[in-house]
C-alpha cells in the first residue's frame, strides 16, 4: 500500500529562516548529508505540450512528475524520481542510476534496456508514451533537519535558479537565472500521520504565509 506525507510549504525572509533554523537545532538533528548544508541540482521531464507544468498550475489534485536528481554536484550519486502528488499528500519513489544511463535518457538514446526496478521501467514507458522530455534544470542550495516521531523533515531553501535551455545535468558552466530573492527562503515540512507539538510550536513562533510555492513550475515559467 503506498504511503502518503503531508507536505505544508511557506516563503519566508532571510531573518525568519535564520531564527527557526537556531530554534529547530534546540530538539531536531541536521540532515546527515551536510551540516552547513547541501546543493541540489534537479533536471524535470515533461510531455511536449507541458502536462506537468499545467497540471501544477491548474492546481490538479492528482498528479505525478518525474526528475533526476544530483547532490553536490556528485556524479557517482544519481537518483531518477517520482513525485506523486494528491491534495497536500505528497508520496515519492525513487531509484539510483548510473551517469552513462543518466546521459542516455537526457539525450533520449535508451531504445531498450531489461530491467526488474519497477520505478525505472514505468519511466522509460512513460518517456515512450508520453514523450517526456527533459524540461527544466532546478538549482537551489538546502538545509535539512529531520525527528524522528512521524518522521518529521523541515527544509530551508535558497538560491532557487535555473538556466534555460540547458539539460545538461553535468554541466555547470552555463549561466543560471535566480527565480527567486536572495532575501527569500522555502520553508517546507513533511511530516507522516501528525506534526509534533514541540515542532508545531517552534514554527508558530514565526510569521509564516502558507503557499504553493514550486521551484519547478517557477523555474519553468522562466522559458
Amino acid at each position: 500500500m503506498r504511503k502518503y506525507r503531508h507536505e505544508l510549504k511557506y516563503v519566508i525572509n532571510k531573518n525568519m529562516a535564520e531564527i527557526l533554523k537556531q530554534r529547530l537545532s534546540l530538539i531536531m538533528k541536521v540532515d546527515d548529508n551536510g551540516q552547513n548544508g547541501y546543493f541540489i541540482r534537479s533536471l524535470y521531464f515533461d510531455t511536449p505540450s507541458s502536462d506537468a507544468y499545467y497540471e501544477k498550475l491548474d492546481g490538479v489534485l492528482y498528479r505525478k512528475k518525474y526528475r533526476i536528481r544530483l547532490y553536490n554536484q556528485d556524479d557517482k550519486f544519481i537518483r531518477l524520481e517520482r513525485k506523486l502528488k494528491h491534495n497536500n499528500l505528497t508520496s515519492k519513489d525513487q531509484t539510483l542510476i548510473s551517469k552513462e544511463l543518466c546521459q542516455n535518457i537526457i539525450h533520449n538514446t535508451v531504445y531498450y534496456m531489461k530491467t526488474n526496478d519497477n520505478l525505472l521501467k514505468e519511466f522509460l514507458v512513460d518517456m515512450k508514451l508520453k514523450v517526456l522530455r527533459p524540461s527544466v534544470i532546478v538549482d537551489y542550495d538546502r538545509l535539512a533537519f529531520t525527528y524522528p516521531v512521524s518522521d518529521v523533515r523541515v527544509t530551508f531553501d535558497s538560491h532557487v535558479a535555473s538556466s534555460k535551455y540547458n539539460y545538461d545535468l553535468f554541466n555547470y558552466r552555463d549561466s543560471t537565472y535566480k527565480v527567486i530573492d536572495d532575501d527569500l527562503v522555502i520553508l517546507e515540512v513533511k511530516y507522516n500521520e501528525i506534526l509534533p507539538e514541540i515542532i508545531a510550536d517552534i514554527l508558530c513562533t514565526v510569521p509564516t504565509f502558507r503557499s504553493a510555492y514550486s521551484k519547478f513550475a517557477e523555474c519553468r515559467s522562466i522559458k
